[in-house]
């Protein structure tokens, strides 16, 4: 018994030593190869290649961190196993064509944070089943046509922090299945959509510090399915075409960090399937009425960090889906109720940051500061001076009917105001009037229409009516109306513009008109005054050799045209024979005498 058991324990011995001889062999030196050598992890170890010796069965390998310049054919074709490589964080700069062969379950690719400037056509072939890419932070140039096109399975492609100035409008061919693209910090100066146009299945893309100016019409055509489009930081970007998102079906769209002065109204009219508008950090500065309500579902509104001066009633009319309005860090002074289609709707408000004023139109944000989400930022009020800096949930029920105030509008000086004029005329109106808060003004003219702050017929910005250049038409009564949210006022005027005979006759110059006054003569002169010449003899010598200046050109020109003539006709005649008859000396017919000849020499 005792020998078997020895005999047991030397087999047993044996066959450990064996499997961990065999574990050895397969995970290289410098290498760490747990969970039975599934997963092999050289990170940070200082490799210039790429080792051998790799397990067939592993799945996972980590070449991140270290050294690698080269990647070659068919480098890991021992390891059909393998679903995740990364090879992040190396010095590589070449791989060559076929380099990713037989790695057919391969999911995960990272290459990020290298120093490729182009990848050849080919070097992806054989990743068919790949579902991650990841080429960013390296110094690539330009994508080729074809080069991502075996990948069909492709589902996310990273590449961003690139040097990309082109990409060719067959590079995306094959990527029948991507649904996420990133491209973000590169040198692209207009958008590729020739090759955009080749991702059908995309659904979100991104693009982040470009230096694009304009989004042209068509920007993002055949992207039917692409939910989500996000473009920040394009400091240029100020201009944004009517159809530059046609056909698009978004759901969410950013545009921030841009240059836009405006909403894009007329770009935004057709996502009728948005549901998230992010427009933050651009210089826009109103928000106006009724341009909005083509976005039929959107939920939300973020508008941070611009230059918003005011939010016109009715901006949001027709939004029956609206939550939530992020306006923080603005310059709004108040948010009037009508902005909103329904208020009872609105769960979350973000007005902190904005020089409020504290009266009677942000009664209705007060009332419901305890039911409305601030996002963790109470609004603050700056004016006025009774409850600045106050927040506005430091605020009770009671005291708000005394503090949250306005001054209905009152006209100051309602004096008759007429003015009779004739044609050509200026005309002011003036119109003044005070409230809290401060009056707008407007005007009515005498047709019924409004009057605008641009034209012949102005509304200044301090309400005063301008007429330049009176007709007879503008007359009639025109009315002010200066109003704020506690009240209107208003005053009328009359103008009465006279049409004014026009002199119409064409001025006549008789000859006289054209001389030079006479000189006056002697008093003792009994010579009878003489007219003096239309021009004085300078005149006359200027005028002559002018003419007979242009009297020899002419002629030197038909000479020189003679010449050139007659030296294009082959066979030159040097002389003329001219034959005549003359005619009788009592001037009868021409058979009166003998006839002749003479030759002429040609020049």
């Amino acid at each position: 018994m005792f020998v078997e058991s020895a005999v047991r324990w030397a087999a047993l011995g044996v066959l450990l030593q064996a499997g961990l001889q065999a574990s050895a062999e397969s995970c290289p030196p410098r290498c760490v190869c747990p969970d039975e050598a599934t997963e092999v992890i050289c990170s940070g170890k200082h490799l210039n290649t790429i080792p051998e010796g790799f397990s067939g069965d592993a799945r996972r390998l980590d070449l991140s961190y270290n050294k690698i310049r080269t990647v070659g054919r068919r480098q890991f074709s021992g390891l059909p196993q393998l679903q995740e490589l990364d090879l992040s964080e190396n010095l590589i700069s070449m791989i060559e064509v076929d380099a990713f062969q037989g790695l057919q379950n391969l999911r995960t690719l990272r290459i990020k944070n290298n120093r490729l400037k182009i990848i050849p056509v080919g070097v992806f072939s054989g990743l068919s089943g790949l579902r991650f890419l990841d080429l960013s932070q390296n110094e690539i140039l330009v994508f080729l046509d074809y080069t991502f096109k075996e990948m069909v399975n492709l589902q996310t492609l990273e590449a961003d922090e690139n040097d990309l100035v082109f990409i060719s409008q067959r590079a995306f061919v094959g990527l029948q299945s991507l649904q996420e693209l990133n491209i973000d910090r590169s040198n692209l100066t207009s958008i590729p959509t020739e090759a955009l146009s080749q991702l059908q299945s995309l659904m979100r893309l991104r693009m982040l510090r470009l230096t694009i100016s304009t989004l042209p019409n068509n920007a993002f055509r055949r992207l039917h399915r692409l939910q989500t489009l996000i473009m920040v930081s394009w400091p240029t970007l100020d201009t944004m075409a009517s159809n530059s998102l046609i056909g698009l079906n978004l759901t969410a769209l950013v545009i921030s960090n841009c240059n836009l002065s405006a909403v894009p109204y007329s770009a935004l009219r057709h996502l009728v399937h948005l549901r998230f508008l992010d427009l933050s950090y651009n210089p826009i500065t109103v928000i106006q009425s009724n341009l909005l309500g083509d976005l039929l579902r959107l939920q939300e509104l973020h508008l941070v960090g611009g230059n918003l001066l005011r939010i016109e009633p009715g901006a949001f009319r027709g939004l029956t889906y609206f939550r939530m309005l992020n306006v923080s860090s603005n310059h709004l002074t108040t948010l009037e109720e009508s902005t909103l289609h329904s208020v009872g709707n609105l769960q979350v408000l973000r007005l902190d940051g904005n020089p409020l004023a504290c009266d009677c139109r942000l009664l209705w944000v007060v009332r419901r500061r305890l039911r409305l989400n601030f996002g963790g930022h109470q609004p603050t009020c700056s004016t006025p001076d009774t409850v600045r800096q106050r927040e506005f949930r430091d605020f009770s029920e009671k005291e708000l009917p005394r503090l949250f105030t306005c001054r209905p509008t009152r006209i100051l000086d309602r004096r008759p105001q007429e003015a009779r004029v004739e044609e050509g005329a200026t005309v002011l109106f003036s119109c003044k009037a005070d409230g809290d808060p401060a009056p707008s003004f407007t005007w009515i003219s005498s047709h019924k229409t409004k009057v605008s702050s641009t034209g012949r017929i102005r509304v200044l910005p301090n309400g005063t009516l301008e007429v330049r250049y009176a007709q007879v038409h503008d007359s009639g009564t025109y009315q002010c109306l200066a109003s704020n949210a506690a009240g209107n006022d208003s005053l009328t005027v009359g103008l009465y513009v006279k049409a004014v005979a026009q002199n119409r006759t064409i001025p006549f110059f008789t000859e006289e008109d054209w001389l030079e006054p006479l000189v006056p003569q002697a008093t003792n002169s009994s010579a009878e005054t003489a007219k003096p010449y239309p021009f004085d003899a300078k005149t006359l010598i200027i005028a002559t050799t002018m003419g007979f200046l242009s009297f020899l050109s002419s002629v030197a020109i038909c000479f020189v045209f003679m010449f050139f003539w007659s030296q294009s006709k082959g066979q030159i005649k040097h002389t003329a024979t001219i034959d005549f008859v003359p005619r009788s000396s009592m001037g009868g017919g021409g058979d009166g005498g003998d006839g002749g000849r003479f030759t002429m020499k040609l020049i």
